[in-house]
């Protein structure tokens, strides 16, 4: 049995993502408060420009956001390209799913006018016309020592993704130290682990109802990743010690208001996503 295998049946065996998690121990206390909260821009600085675009990656950067966050979706011909969404048109003026066009058919197609009719407080006409990008542009523009996060999206869609984004990652030399590749997918994740160890992994969580987690998914959890990623609606202060005292990592998403922030960060989170990076640095800021 491969080491894949053994790993997939050992973590899947204990882990049950999203629902039905059973209450666990565990009331240490939490982390100090500190300043080294990760600043994550989720989709970009997408609170204020069109999300997975250069322009909203920039405005992130320009925020002091830590990291550039990427969600992959593949085309028809095999480009991985940064989209949230399996289908084209939230984002687009296209329609559709994105496996069934290739990459020519949606550099046509306008990813900034959506966010300009939704959000005219932030409207820009700069934001007319922009491209879809792929996750090699995106690597060709910010280069090997920008910190990325990264989501394989929907991988069972995608056979293959996590090989391709492997080799754009070597090929363009990025630095592994400062890259966190993330998912809702166990399997997608021990994929990942099996291609390169050196990969720093992340497990998505989703919660319906309150958020608890038990001794043995975390265990689970460690056999191959240095975090775990919940949405923060359904969080708890017990929740968040547990998770940080047995060492690992905590980076809900995706919180936007500053009063969410601070909580989070005095239950001793080690991480956030945000539409708005600007306010967390602030809060980080003491602001």
């Amino acid at each position: 049995m491969s080491r894949l295998n053994k790993k997939w049946m050992s973590a899947l065996g204990a882990l049950v993502i999203g629902i039905g998690f059973a209450a666990g121990g565990g009331t240490a206390m939490a982390k100090e408060k500190h300043k080294e909260i990760l600043n994550v821009s989720h989709r970009g600085a997408s609170g204020y420009a069109p999300e997975h675009t250069i322009s909203s990656y920039q405005m992130g950067k320009k925020m002091h956001g830590d990291y550039i966050e990427i969600d992959l979706q593949m085309t028809k011909d095999g480009t991985l390209i940064a989209m949230h969404d399996e289908a084209l048109d939230r984002t687009t003026n296209g329609t559709g799913l994105v496996k069934d066009f290739t990459l020519d058919q949606i550099k046509q197609l306008d990813a900034g006018n959506w966010f300009n009719e939704k959000y005219p407080q932030y409207a820009n006409p700069d934001y007319l016309g922009l491209k879809v990008p792929t996750l090699e542009e995106v690597f060709q523009k910010f280069g090997k020592n920008a910190s990325y996060y990264i989501e394989t999206k929907s991988p069972e869609v995608y056979p293959g993704m996590e090989k391709e984004l492997l080799r754009l990652v070597n090929e363009y030399d990025i630095n592994k130290k400062s890259l966190l590749v993330q998912s809702f997918s166990p399997l997608s994740l021990l994929t990942m682990n099996e291609l390169d160890p050196s990969v720093k992994l992340v497990q998505l969580l989703s919660y319906k109802a309150n958020a608890a987690i038990t001794d043995v998914e975390i265990s689970a959890i460690k056999e191959y990743a240095i975090g775990v990623g919940p949405n923060h609606t359904y969080l708890n202060q017990e929740y968040v010690q547990k998770v940080v005292n047995s060492g690992l990592e905590i980076h809900p998403y995706t919180v936007n208001d500053k009063e969410t922030m601070n909580k989070l960060i005095d239950w001793g989170v080690t991480g956030m996503f945000t539409n708005f990076p600007d306010r967390l640095h602030e809060v980080k800021k003491g602001k």
